[in-house]
């Protein structure tokens, strides 16, 4: 199976509940409403007074749990995973969560991110006779604790966490316990949300929206939360307190549009994208459509800042999924059509403006242009509400190497051509910032302009492509 998409890759999406006797269906319907940063695979572990239980697959949300499943997992705490691989292949045995039995008993862990001293670490802990059941980052924290020497063990994890770098935020569950945790820089979204008298930890808001429950807070950068029959208790990794590095791409792309990330409405932020995109690239045209559904929210504030009439020139098939099967290299260019297709009569003979929210490869957009000047477009101006991607993403976004993003390689004319558009222009990145109505240096722009926030040593650690899919090759 190969994607053939040129979009990146979403990440993975983490929601727990603790104090519900049904809170493994609970967890099943947070988790389809975060079915959109993971398709790969998803699992929840059920927590009672004696055991907990796990179910986990590769597939769809929808499609893993079916009743008798979820009738299987009984308690009255859980914490459920959906998974896009980043780090470790896709395959059933790296699906999460992870659940071991080690000398301190059951521990479970969903991860969201990724290590960038996964390769060091993990050569250590072979070395010392560690052995591993997956190819994932995330059981090298399982390794870390179990090992550990400290007898208590809010210091087991506290220890663990100060050996680890990049991104991650972390579900974690034990008997009695439910454990949230995120990275000093505060990479990954992770809520805080409370249903009655229960407390539920969630990679977005919109999670807690379906199942009727109350947002309280964001988890903090560093902070370690606690949630039992005790309510919450707030803890903090160990070290010294880091700059906020938000990741960037959450606004831009990755959230749902009705989530609210880190106090910011994500649909207000994409507008805005689209309204600072109208005042740095105006252009004359008929309309301004969007490359659905991504680019919707950016592509309204483009036509209410701009004066040019909103249309949904291009519709989406809602029932292809992230994708597509291709039967044969005849047919190869259906992938485009079968998921977006343009409404003629609406295109025919205009000038159009066309927003997106990002292009990387650049292969679906140009396939996407080359539809719609089928449909009869006069001109075609492309319109990103991002910068230029150049640089890949070490902190658990699945961009390609630098040597296959289209922005790197080309200057604007030559991208330009690739894409045959009558004009292309790109939102600035100091637009962006402006666009988030925030501090601008709480974000983490890395794939924009290389700055990266927790260094790597790319001696031990190398990132590299295989099959479509980021890994961490072990040196």
């Amino acid at each position: 199976m190969k994607n053939y998409t040129d979009r990146p890759k979403d990440e993975c999406g983490i929601f727990g509940i603790y104090g519900k006797e049904d809170a493994s269906e609970l967890t099943y319907l947070g988790l389809f409403a975060l079915q959109h940063r993971g398709q790969e695979s998803a699992g929840i572990i059920s927590g009672s007074k004696d055991e907990l239980k796990i179910y986990k697959n590769m597939g769809l949300v929808g499609k893993i749990f079916k009743k008798r499943f979820l009738d299987s997992l009984t308690g009255n705490y859980a914490l459920g995973h959906v998974r896009y691989s980043t780090t470790g292949s896709s395959m059933q045995k790296n699906a999460q969560p992870l659940l071991i039995s080690y000398a301190g008993g059951e521990l479970g862990i969903s991860h969201n991110g990724n290590l960038v001293n996964a390769g060091k670490l993990r050569n250590e802990l072979e070395a010392e006779g560690s052995i591993f059941q997956t190819t994932v980052d995330s059981e090298i924290i399982l390794h870390l604790i179990a090992r550990d020497k400290a007898k208590d063990f809010k210091d087991k994890l506290k220890n663990a966490l100060s050996q680890i770098q990049g991104a991650y935020s972390l579900g974690l569950i034990r008997k009695g316990l439910l454990i949230g945790v995120r990275d000093p820089n505060g990479f990954r979204p992770l809520c805080i949300g409370k249903l009655g008298y229960s407390h539920i930890l969630s990679s977005e808001t919109c999670a807690l929206d379906l199942i009727g429950a109350e947002f309280i807070r964001d988890v903090e950068p560093g902070e370690i939360v606690y949630i039992s029959d005790n309510g919450i208790i707030s803890d903090r990794i160990p070290g010294e307190k880091q700059k906020k590095s938000f990741c960037i791409f959450e606004h831009i792309y990755f959230a749902r549009p009705d989530s609210i990330i880190d106090g910011k409405s994500v649909h207000v932020m994409r507008k805005n994208m689209g309204r600072q995109l109208a005042k740095e690239h105006p252009v004359e045209a008929d309309m301004v459509i969007p490359v659905p559904d991504s680019g919707n929210s950016a592509a309204l504030g483009y036509a209410e800042e701009s004066g040019i009439p909103f249309e949904m020139g291009i519709i989406r098939n809602h029932y292809i999924g992230r994708t597509f099967i291709q039967p044969s290299q005849n047919v190869r260019d259906f992938a485009v059509k079968i998921k977006l297709n343009p409404v003629k009569n609406i295109i025919k003979g205009k000038r159009i403006v066309v927003i997106d929210d990002s292009i990387v490869r650049g292969t679906t957009s140009r396939s996407r242009v080359r539809s719609l000047r089928e449909a009869g477009a006069k001109e075609i101006h492309m319109r990103i509400s991002c910068p230029p991607h150049r640089h890949r993403c070490v902190y658990g976004i699945d961009f390609p190497s630098e040597s296959e993003l289209l922005a790197a390689n080309n200057d604007m004319q030559a991208i330009k051509g690739f894409l045959n558009v009558d004009s292309i222009d790109y939102l600035s990145q100091p637009g962006l910032l402006k666009a988030l109505e925030g501090d601008q240096d709480e974000f983490c722009c890395a794939c924009f302009d290389g700055n990266y926030p927790v260094k790597f040593d790319k001696s031990t650690t190398k990132f590299i492509h295989e099959k479509g899919t980021l890994i961490t090759e072990i040196q």
